[in-house]
């Protein structure tokens, strides 16, 4: 998960927050990274996850 991404002016070219890291089916988490992220990267993050969420059909349960 990331904590807190945010940045001083929303237009800026550059955020920070924090990557939480948790082990599979635990609530607590291992370790916390402070991270900092490009405009650039999360835009094609963003395009990327569109476009994957747009092909999804989903699952269906029986």
């Amino acid at each position: 998960m990331l904590r807190g991404l945010a940045a001083t002016d929303e237009r800026a070219e550059e955020f920070t927050g924090t990557l939480v890291i948790h082990r599979v089916g635990s609530p607590e988490p291992v370790e916390s990274v402070p991270v900092r992220v490009k405009r650039t990267v999360l835009v094609e993050m963003h395009e990327t996850l569109g476009r994957l969420l747009a092909r999804s059909t989903g699952l269906t349960r029986r």
